[in-house]
């Protein structure tokens, strides 16, 4: 089966519990076609590049999909007449990798230190 990587952004104003209870109707609806979600990513409240639909901000989730393209057809149909989301994107992938995501790395790394990005202290000059 084809690998598939799936991005959607749920409104702001859609509670972070209500969120995962999306991700896990869009699971069911994926594993109803015979395929798998083999990771699940929850990056967050995050801002948008610009306004969608009248929101600043979105939840974002990702899923590593490995399903035939059925599943994403449905997976996509449903997200398109789902109004608590507001934009979705769906990419073939050769591989599916285990690893979390750049954006995963990035909130890892933001949680783990605080400062600012390039170090130290700036020199007189």
């Amino acid at each position: 089966m084809p690998y598939y990587e799936s991005v959607f952004i749920a409104r702001q104003d859609v509670s972070s519990s209500n969120v995962e209870e999306l991700a896990g109707q869009f699971q069911q609806i994926v594993e109803e076609y015979g395929g798998r979600v083999t990771k699940t990513e929850h990056w967050g409240l995050r801002n948008l590049a610009y306004r969608i639909k009248k929101n600043r901000k979105g939840h974002y989730v990702m899923f590593n999909l490995d399903c035939p393209p059925e599943a994403v057809h449905e997976l996509e149909r449903n997200m398109r007449f789902n109004e608590d989301i507001i934009r979705y994107l769906t990419l073939r992938t050769e591989t599916l990798d285990d690893n979390p995501s750049v954006m995963m790395e990035r909130k890892e790394r933001k949680d783990g230190r605080r400062g600012g990005g390039r170090g130290g202290r700036r020199r007189n000059e």
